[in-house]
């Protein structure tokens, strides 16, 4: 049986442990020991260590075939350490992983204007927040290439599911763009983010990203309008680009400062990867109808 590490087991990294554990011994690093009971309920190994504190990373030399990195990058500076103390750590080991896939943001293309945004665009982060990731991008590259580890890059942009819509946002009546001023976004369902992952592990070439994204950008307005009108509450106000750099959070506004398209051709030709939900319209109507089904328990 094959040893998997998945590093940053959160709600993504247990649904991508569901879809494997049946072929694979899974280890889950953490730095909470609290969450080693809650790990081994799912059936995964805890493992307790810390990205940010190198020391204490020493198990995890030669012990895994495939590793999965799910964990964020530090919350400061533009570079990520934590990648690098891991790489550092994997490479202690008298083996190395076979595979490696690392979960990106679609964040380090940058500003695109709307543009269509295949895998080959130039990387132009403009938050400091990507400038993180595309750092451990290239350093997980860099460290594929010299040490002959397959790595594969999931870039991946905003992640929903039934618990992950913004229904809360809504409630509070925060502001939306107006349509001229609005940007566009993607999204990807949580469940078929984990698909991905899972497909990148077993087909994802080496030095090789892969926009993680559903078949439908739109304008992050019209999202916010659409989960309103199905979970029947009011539509979000709309504003001017000028009004709401001074209501909203600077990160809530950052996110609103970029607009693409991702392509994800890549994903479904190489990955081979068959979307349950190629839009939000679909994953919001099985949201209602979990929903459905816990009123009617």
């Amino acid at each position: 049986m094959k040893r998997l590490l998945i590093i940053g087991c959160g709600d993504v990294g247990l649904r991508v442990a569901m879809l494997l554990r049946p072929r694979h011994r899974i280890y889950a690093l953490t730095r909470d020991a609290e969450r080693c009971a809650a790990l081994r309920d799912h059936g995964l190994t805890p493992l307790t260590g810390d990205l940010d504190r190198p020391a204490t990373l020493a198990g995890l030399a030669g012990l895994a075939h495939d590793v999965i990195h799910l964990a964020p990058p530090p919350a400061a500076g533009t570079a990520d350490t934590r990648t690098a103390h891991l790489i550092a750590a994997l490479g202690r080991g008298r083996s190395l992983p076979q595979h490696f896939v690392y979960i990106s943001t679609s964040g380090v293309y940058g500003d695109c204007s709307g543009d269509l945004t295949h895998e080959t665009r130039p990387l132009r982060p403009g938050t400091d927040r990507a400038r993180r990731r595309a750092d451990a991008e290239q350093r997980l590259r860099e460290w594929g290439a010299r040490s002959g580890v397959c790595v594969s890059i999931l870039r991946v942009p905003g992640i929903y599911a039934a618990d992950r819509l913004p229904v809360a946002r809504i409630e509070r009546g925060t502001p939306a763009l107006l349509p001229q001023d609005d940007s566009y976004v993607n999204h990807v369902h949580a469940d078929d983010l984990a698909r991905m992952v899972v497909a990148a592990l077993h087909r994802g070439q080496a030095n090789r990203s892969y926009n993680a994204s559903d078949d439908a950008p739109q304008k992050m307005g019209d999202y916010f309008d659409l989960v309103a009108d199905r979970f029947s509450l009011p539509r979000p106000p709309r504003v001017p680009r000028a009004e709401a750099r001074a209501v909203l959070p600077a990160m809530l506004y950052s996110f609103m400062s970029e607009s693409r398209r991702l392509t994800n051709s890549r994903v479904k030709q190489e990955l081979r990867v068959r979307l349950r939900y190629p839009t939000v319209h679909e994953g919001i109507a099985a949201a209602l109808a979990r929903q459905e089904q816990r009123h009617v328990r």
